[in-house]
């Protein structure tokens, strides 16, 4: 019997990667968001044609807050091997607005699925997507064991749930593992993202807001990598382990801008307006990924230049749809 998984959050940039990596594994899915699914474009599952894909995927729409109840009686009817969860309120700037909901939706709705997840015996491995912001700036590469030290709302947040699963792991052996990925990107990733929001602004003639004039440090990971990694985890993780997933290489957002307006032909004074940093940024976590290299034998294949040329590409194909789409975040409790 093939394997079956549960991707919370497959609205998500890195969720709807997932699915489509899955797919090509012949997994059987479902996934679910609180919003319907999302324009095409956005969604790599569906740009391929289904006789390239030997499993099969089914979405239902299910809020992590509202619907936590019908959520957990819909993982329970399908009875996965895998959960992924990929949900949670994301946005840093906009935690400080409503610090509230940041908490509603990364703590106490997650609480709540935990304690009704963790009593079905067919769960083999549950996969928490985290975020290196837990750690708040660092110097040097940080590995899993990094003390946490989170500077805005949304990464306390974050924080708190990593904690609480912890103690469900020591007291209840829930099949927990950890990711916190370095910034992803990709095909299909959402317009206010960095990399994209960068390319759209250049097609489209609009001024870009570099906050802070770009001094951030971070790597950028392609989704595909992020989706490999995340397989490898669920199948050989160790219940109770934390994996970071990061390139080796390290750009300012500066550095990344002026790329992609190099890459684009475009003078970068022409295209960015420098505004004031966001409060709580941090200025740089960078993550130490030898563990999952060296125990799961992963590897990121995507080159930078190669996964910009990659959403380049997308912008230019889909950019008609693109336009009648958001292109900043759009709050939602």
């Amino acid at each position: 019997m093939p394997e079956k998984y549960f991707i919370i959050g497959s609205n998500s940039y890195t969720g709807a990667t997932f699915v489509d990596f899955l797919l090509e594994k012949g997994v059987e899915v479902v996934g679910c968001s609180r919003s319907p699914e999302l324009a095409r474009a956005f969604l790599p599952y569906q740009w391929q044609s289904a006789d390239r894909k030997g499993g099969s995927f089914r979405f239902e729409q299910l809020d992590l807050n509202a619907d936590t109840d019908r959520l957990i009686d819909a993982i329970g009817d399908f009875k996965p091997d895998y959960v992924a969860n990929f949900a949670a309120q994301s946005m840093v700037a906009e935690s400080w607005l409503f610090p509230d909901q940041w908490y509603q939706t990364n703590v106490v709705a997650n609480v709540k699925l935990h304690e009704g997840i963790r009593k079905f015996d067919f769960l083999k491995k549950y996969i928490h997507v985290s975020t290196p912001e837990v750690y708040g700036t660092c110097e040097g590469t940080v590995t899993e064991n990094w003390n946490f030290n989170p500077s805005t709302p949304y990464a306390a947040s974050r924080a708190a749930c990593d904690l609480h699963l912890r103690t469900f792991f020591k007291q209840h052996r829930f099949p927990v593992v950890w990711t916190r990925a370095a910034n992803v990107y990709g095909p299909g990733q959402q317009l206010y993202r960095i990399i994209p929001r960068t390319i759209f602004c250049i097609l489209t003639g609009e001024r870009l807001q570099l906050h802070g004039g770009g001094s951030s440090v971070r790597s950028f990971i392609h989704g595909r990598d992020v989706a490999d990694a995340t397989w490898r985890i669920a199948g050989k993780g160790k219940p109770g382990e934390t994996f970071h997933l990061s390139t080796g290489k390290f750009v300012s957002i500066r550095e990344l801008v002026e790329k992609i307006c190099l890459r684009l032909k475009v003078d970068f004074n022409d295209v960015v307006e420098v505004v004031g940093e966001r409060a709580g940024k941090d200025a740089a976590y960078l993550l130490d990924s030898t563990k999952v290299r060296s125990e799961l034998a992963w590897t990121d294949e995507v080159t930078l230049d190669g996964g910009i040329e990659e959403t380049v590409t997308w912008l230019k194909d889909n950019l008609d749809e693109l336009k009648r789409q958001p292109a900043k975040y759009i709050h939602k409790a």
